[in-house]
């Protein structure tokens, strides 16, 4: 630390509880009182270095000779501060420091010490003291944090504007070249030499690049006043914002206790860094939390989704301002597709708790997503061509997919609630287009999740909530699952054996198709050589062998499949309703003709109830 010897003289002062004399062998004349402390001094050595105290002492000097008064109330750094000018008005022996420079160079200013009353007077010599407390960092932040105590003034003769500006100056430089200290490192510990045996210098102690975080650790020690004067400077110096961000979430989680329970929640053996640091008062944390988040750069992507949904729980909780909580949710909601489900899992803590967790908040998240990105995918809209596969604009369509599937590992979790109203469920699954979800699956699974926690629901609403999903996009293995749920509407099981049966149609067609295109080739150039004993295998011209006793045994499996959902749709009707209602509610006259292996498996129904199926193929019911 930087440091500034003054005066020559040993100390000639000495206190008797709350009063200062100076053992100079004369009698006081001059009596200044600076809060609760009295200093017992002498007119002379006063009046030749302070313009004020000349002037103080001028207006109520006494002819008869008596003790003067002086009462300085205002006094920038009161006694402590006095006690040393004092010191210097008789050239005791003072040293000046990083740490006491502010307030004696705001003293000096108070007293008027200039050049006129004594050359090398006490302005002068902190001014060039400043300006070598400048030149470090450690030394000015230091300065920086005693500017706290007697800001007023340090404001108005420029020591606070031009500490800031310096400590900016540095945190935009590059460590690496100034050689600036790194928080947490001591000198000894930077600049220890360990030489082995052999005279080599040890690989461990060769200087290690810097990070950019280098600086959080030290100006988190600011107030939040010049802390956000650092954080504007720094920016308007070029800072990255990504690194701006940081400083940020360092700072905050350094003085809002529920930021760094949270962060420390999956990481609690390691100890809480800020564990000794006192807690603000709920004022001051909101207050604290809303300049961050106005301090936060604009720049989509630089502030993570984690951070941001953590700012969002502890606004709530601190009952911050409306619009400090929608600006959080919007900056939130617009990189949606990078959070994680424990993200969106934030607590009610409004007064009329409805729900476990806050479906509202979320929806409003999803919403403002959509709106940034729903036009960019309408403009280049996708074509299906496989389960899970698009084509045309995967870039567009990527973010809205990974939302798609993080909302619906939200519904699932959210779906055991009992006091989840299905007209917000329904909401915030269907804000979701149906070409966002190659599969149906994550949606399937919250309705069915949320039907088993809701049994007392009616038909009507269930079949409102199976609307959510598009039968023709589920797997094989939720197809199962969904034709032998009995909490499934009958309906949307039967549009489920439907689509499955058609699927397995339409495969078995291609199977016959290739099969019989293999029976009945020729080969009369010889670029395909089938042999006709036994009839196992066939080469084309490019080399490729095509089983045909593999397709035959497929279109086996494919049969005896669509036998078993058949048997399984019969269960179902046996169960659940007779044959005939059934048959008057969905059109059906004949009944399925069975499967076997000259043809394929195929549904016998009459034009008009093929059509009623069809209409809704995106999911909808058959009327």
């Amino acid at each position: 630390m930087a440091s500034m010897k003054l005066g020559s003289k040993t100390d000639g002062f000495h206190r008797d509880g709350n009063t200062w004399y100076c053992t100079t062998g004369l009698p006081s004349d001059v009596t200044i009182e600076v809060g609760e402390m009295t200093f017992n001094l002498h007119k002379f050595p006063l009046l030749s270095r302070s313009g004020l105290l000349e002037k103080l002492i001028e207006e109520l000097s006494i002819e008869d000779g008596s003790v003067c008064v002086l009462k300085l109330n205002d006094m920038p750094a009161g006694a402590k501060a006095f006690e040393l000018i004092a010191r210097f008005c008789y050239g005791i022996k003072i040293e000046m420091t990083s740490l006491n420079v502010v307030s004696l160079r705001c003293a000096a200013e108070y007293l008027r010490m200039t050049e006129d009353y004594g050359e090398g007077n006490l302005i002068v010599q902190a001014e060039a003291f400043l300006d070598e407390v400048f030149g470090s960092w450690t030394d000015s932040i230091k300065a920086l944090e005693t500017c706290e105590e007697v800001l007023p003034y340090a404001e108005e003769i420029h020591i606070v504007p031009r500490c800031i500006d310096s400590l900016a100056m540095k945190a935009c430089a590059d460590p690496n070249v100034f050689n600036l200290p790194v928080a947490g490192q001591t000198d000894a510990q930077s600049q220890r030499d360990v030489i082995l045996w052999n005279g080599i210098s040890s690989s461990a102690n060769k200087p290690q690049p810097i990070s950019d975080d280098w600086w959080f650790q030290d100006v988190s020690f600011l107030n939040l006043p010049l802390y956000k004067r650092l954080i504007l400077a720094v920016e308007s110096r070029g800072m990255k914002p990504e690194t701006i961000s940081a400083s940020l979430i360092y700072y905050a989680k350094r003085y809002l206790p529920l930021m760094s329970r949270q962060s420390s929640f999956d990481h609690a053996n390691n100890g809480n860094p800020w564990a000794t640091v006192s807690i603000p008062s709920e004022t001051d944390q909101r207050v604290l939390l809303e300049e961050i988040v106005t301090l936060l750069p604009k720049k989509k992507g630089v502030t993570s989704p984690e951070f941001l949904i953590m700012l969002l729980r502890t606004a709530m909780v601190l009952h911050a301002s409306p619009s400090c909580i929608e600006n959080l949710e919007k900056k939130a909601g617009a990189q949606l597709d990078q959070a994680v489900l424990v993200d969106l899992l934030i607590p009610n803590v409004g007064y009329s708790v409805e729900t476990l967790y806050d479906i509202d908040c979320a929806q409003r998240m999803l919403d403002h997503f959509m709106s940034l990105n729903q036009d960019a995918a309408l403009s280049t809209p996708p074509c299906i061509v496989e389960e899970g596969q698009f084509l045309g604009g995967p870039d567009t369509l990527q973010p809205l997919t990974m939302v798609a599937s993080l909302v619906d590992g939200f519904l699932a979790e959210v779906a055991p609630d009992v006091n989840l109203k299905p007209s917000k469920f329904e909401t915030l699954a269907a804000t979701i287009p149906d070409y966002a979800r190659p599969l149906d699956d994550g949606v399937y699974h919250a309705i069915d999740v949320y039907l088993k926690a809701h049994p007392w629901l009616t038909d009507t609403e269930k079949e409102q909530l199976c609307r959510l999903m598009n039968c023709q996009k589920l797997s094989l293995e939720a197809c199962t699952h969904a034709a032998q749920n009995e909490r499934l509407p009958l309906r949307v099981i039967v549009q489920v054996l439907f689509f499955e049966q058609l699927r397995l149609r339409t495969s078995i067609s291609g199977w016959f198709y290739v099969s019989e295109n293999l029976d009945n080739s020729q080969n009369p150039c010889g670029s395909l050589e089938l042999p006709k004993n036994d009839g196992s295998h066939q080469i084309n011209s490019k080399g490729r062998t095509v089983g045909v006793d593999d397709v035959k045994e497929r279109v086996s499996e494919l049969e005896k499949e669509c036998l078993t959902m058949k048997q399984d749709l019969q269960k179902i009707l046996k169960t659940k309703r007779s044959w005939k209602i059934f048959s008057k509610t969905f059109g059906f006259r004949r009944k399925l003709q069975p499967c076997n292996s000259k043809e394929s498996c195929e549904l016998k129904e009459p034009e008009a109830s093929a059509n009623g199926l069809q209409n809704h193929e995106n999911g909808g019911l058959p009327q």
